[in-house]
């Protein structure tokens, strides 16, 4: 499938610079795959569209103040973006600044202009395009907290005043180099509101990195090799993900991160399955290799859903609108129909909704 099929004209004045406040007053576009129906409401509305025992799945993951500053020897200055720990103090990044090569040690700043630190980081591999892969004399989490900033994406010029909106509110688990932007729209009030209609919830973890800043290049999208990003999907989850399956009630994914996280367990149960059976195959295996639609698994991921990619686990998401040519718009166009999403993106534009990162919602039935 050609790549160019997921590009898209958007006026720049409907990227959303700033998040609505409150957070639940985004717009929210409902989208019925079935009727093909498009209804225009706003994010607090949402409870009418879910139903009790509903299984509402969040990615937990926190963002980190992963955009770091440092001095090469020769005096000039690099911007560091941290993406995926290799280690108690080895990282995949980003670098922005000219002839950063293995060897390399650079000195860590306490601001954009600021003063040295004391901290060192040295370089130890270099990839395409400012990929690099540093080691710190110290844990870079750490460090990252004293004297980082808070990474916002490339299209948000006006500065956040509060690092605090760019998280969602149930964030726990630092990792992340973006925010899992569809749960920016949760506040307190609506989970409360939620949980005493019956819904369900469950928490997950994808620590975003290098693909959310990168659109695909290649001319199918077949050819692109997405990154892995770690996932974790616990056995209570898991059990909760089967039982809910097995009750006929929904899963409901909140973003794309969670999705991933889902599927990959859909992966990984079939993957037991299939093993279980082999090793009784002359066997009643009913105990031996019991019904499962998701397995628990701690570690990287590099699924890639697209058009064609057949949905195991997820039988509704909340997203935002995402950016052209991005893996993200692909995973939705695999679970909605590309010829729906791409009417239901223009309504979008004609409706004047707000995309991308503290742009506005939809739900997809």
């Amino acid at each position: 499938m050609r790549t160019a099929e997921f590009d898209y004209e958007l006026p720049p004045e409907l990227i959303a610079q700033t998040p609505v406040e409150p957070r639940s007053a985004s717009r929210l576009m409902v989208v019925n795959r079935q009727t093909s129906e498009i209804l225009h409401r706003h994010f607090y509305d949402l409870p009418a569209f879910l139903r009790p025992d509903d299984l509402l799945v969040y990615n937990e993951s926190r963002v980190i103040p992963a955009r770091l500053f440092a001095r090469k020897p020769t005096g000039g200055q690099v911007e560091i973006l941290l993406l995926r720990q290799r280690g108690q103090c080895a990282w995949e990044t980003l670098v922005r600044g000219k002839r950063v090569r293995p060897g390399m040690r650079l000195a860590l700043l306490d601001g954009p202009a600021g003063e040295e630190t004391g901290a060192k980081a040295a370089v130890i591999e270099a990839g395409e395009r400012g990929m690099r892969v540093l080691t710190f004399d110290r844990p870079a989490l750490a460090l990252a907290e004293r004297v980082g900033v808070t990474p916002l994406p490339p299209y948000i010029y006006e500065p956040l005043g509060d690092p605090d909106r760019y998280q969602t509110v149930y964030a726990r688990k630092p990792g992340s180099a973006a925010a899992p932007t569809a749960g920016l729209h949760f506040t307190p009030d609506l989970l409360l509101r939620l949980r005493k209609m019956g819904v369900r919830s469950a928490f997950v973890t994808l620590h975003i990195g290098l693909d959310t800043f990168r659109p695909v290049d290649e001319e199918e999208i077949e050819d692109h090799q997405i990154h892995t990003e770690y996932g974790s999907l616990t056995p209570d989850v898991a059990r909760q993900v089967n039982q809910t399956r097995l009750a006929g009630r929904r899963v409901v994914a909140v973003g794309t991160t969670s999705v991933r996280v889902l599927e990959t367990g859909a992966q990984q149960a079939g993957a037991q399955q299939a093993g279980a059976q082999a090793a009784v195959r002359d066997q009643v295996c009913e105990s031996t290799c019991p019904l499962q639609t998701v397995a628990a698994f701690d570690g990287p991921t590099d699924l890639f859903i697209y058009p064609g990619y057949d949905y195991r686990v997820v039988d509704v998401l909340i997203t935002n609108f995402h950016l052209p040519r991005s893996t993200l718009l692909m995973l939705v166009a695999a679970f909605m129909d590309k010829e729906l999403m791409d009417r239901a993106y223009a309504e979008a534009i004609r409706e004047r909704y707000r995309f991308y990162s503290f742009g506005d919602a939809m739900l997809i039935l």
